[in-house]
């Protein structure tokens, strides 16, 4: 069949620390043009430090839940059916300071940034569940990242 299906159940489970993530797409059926994951974001700690990704842009659409977008000095907080695009070269992170969990589906094109996900499974987390922001910079630097102080 020319066409791929990844069902609800189906696809790579990844991510590291308290957001998980399943790999719906890792850019093998788009000839790496697209990627796209689906993150499970619990509240409190653990959100991504603010980033700039310099060879892919990025679209999340909210799926369940609440989270707060943050560029540079400014946040926006979007529900539900919210979509947030973030072009190559713009400052941004999530967070979850809200109740109840998140999901979104997001969207990476191309698709290098499919095996930083993979990459964050395989680092060490301390007694919180958290992983050293340290480890997370040095990961997003093999991916044409970088975190903005």
């Amino acid at each position: 069949m020319p066409i791929f299906v990844v069902g609800p159940d189906d696809g790579e489970q990844s991510g590291g620390g308290p957001i998980r993530c399943r790999i719906i797409e890792d850019g093998s059926h788009t000839e790496h043009r697209l990627g796209l994951i689906e993150a499970m974001v619990p509240p409190g700690p653990g959100a991504p430090p603010q980033h700039v990704h310099r060879e892919h842009d990025e679209t999340f659409i909210v799926t369940v839940g609440r989270l707060r977008f943050t560029s540079e000095a400014n946040s926006v907080e979007v529900g539900a059916g919210s979509c947030v695009t973030v072009p190559a070269g713009t400052p941004h992170t999530f967070s979850n300071p809200f109740g109840e969990p998140a999901k979104f589906i997001c969207t990476l094109t191309p698709d290098l940034y499919v095996e930083y996900f993979r990459d964050l499974g395989r680092l060490p987390v301390n007694e919180q569940g958290l992983l050293d922001p340290a480890d997370i910079g040095r990961t997003m630097a093999a991916y044409a990242t970088e975190v903005v102080r």
